[in-house]
Parts: structure tokens; sequence; C-alpha cells
């Protein structure tokens, strides 16, 4: 699939350029629940980036310019750096900072991606208000959300696995499966279906 239908029209031509100036091969796969995209070196020196087909066009830009920002760093700073570290944190900022205007993002969304680049974090679903915040762009829209709901009622994960909502620690719920009895953190903003 070609990667450029699955981005906003007004960023084409800037990614394009990005993979023009680092060279590198982007596969559209479909939709993974563990990652929405990863980056990677082939035995051959090439670079491949492999993005989830994501309908929703501005998560999918975040996502792209995440993965080009693994290649530009690794070639900056060498791959003794951390994945996830202040190298790639600097490289991703500087790569979409000249996307962070009304002609790439809408206007309601600008304010919650201003903030996460003020610091970004590993993976863009960490930062629960601009989750939230996409999830407006989405074609299907978000029920119900962890947070929404009472402590103690049980939900069901869209992967099927059911829970009963504990306390709040930091940013994630202390949730106890049904099935095992074992305690998971279970993000906020995780969409959920109330179960009896």
């Amino acid at each position: 699939m070609e990667y450029q239908k699955f981005l906003p029209p007004s960023a084409i031509a800037y990614v394009e350029g990005l993979i023009e100036k680092f060279p590198v091969e982007i596969r559209v796969v479909a939709k993974r629940k563990s990652k929405h995209g990863d980056y990677r070196t082939l035995t051959n020196g090439k670079h491949r980036i492999t993005l989830n087909a994501e309908p929703n066009p501005y998560r999918f830009l975040i996502t792209c310019i995440h993965e080009i920002a693994h290649l530009v760093a690794f070639q900056k700073y060498g791959s003794g750096i951390r994945s996830h570290g202040k190298e790639w944190k600097h490289v991703y900022t500087l790569l979409m900072n000249p996307l962070l205007h009304p002609e790439i993002f809408p206007e309601n969304l600008l304010p919650y991606l201003n903030q996460h680049f003020k610091n970004p974090k590993a993976a863009t679903d960490s930062d629960s208000k601009l989750i939230i915040a996409l999830q407006n762009w989405d074609p299907t829209p978000v029920g119900l959300r962890l947070f929404e709901i009472p402590l103690g009622e049980r939900f069901r994960l869209e992967n099927g696995r059911t829970f009963i909502k504990g306390p709040k620690r930091r940013t994630r719920f202390l949730c106890t499966e049904i099935a095992s009895e074992k305690q998971y953190l279970v993000v906020g903003h995780a969409p959920v279906e109330k179960i009896q």
C-alpha cells in the first residue's frame, strides 16, 4: 500500500522530502495491536519502516515521523544510543516542529501536540490527553474509556480480557484480571466495555 494515502495531504511533500534526504523503504501493513510502527536496519544496510494501516491521518503522520526520527538519530549519533533517549527525542522534536501548524493539524489538536513535544514519550499512547484528542479523528468513535467507569466495575478490554477496575496509580489503574486474579496496570484512556 502506498503510504501517502494515509497522510494528511498537506504533509505528503514534507514526508517525501525526509525520505529523499534519509532513504528508507516504507511499508504499510495490517494493523497490529502491539505497535503502530517500527524501524529497522536490514542486513544489506538499507532501512525499512513499517507503519500500521491507520485510518486516522494525524496518528499515521505522528507515527511516521516517530519512526523516521529513529533512522535519523541512529545515523547522526550512532547505534549506541538508547532507542527513545535524549538524542531520539531531540531529532523527533526537530522533525515534527515544521508540521505543528494549522495547515497540517487541526487547530484544536495543536495545543496537545505542542505540550507532547516539550518532552515526547516513547509511545504516543502514553500521553492520554493527546490520545483522547486524536481519537476525535478516528472513523469509528471510541465509546467508554476506563477512567469513565466507577472503581470496582467489571470491564472487558478490546483484546477480550476481563478485569475489575482498581485504584489509580499515577496515570494507570491497578486492575485485577478476573480469570487469573493477577493485577495489571491499565491506562486510563483504554477503550472498555462494561460487563455484569
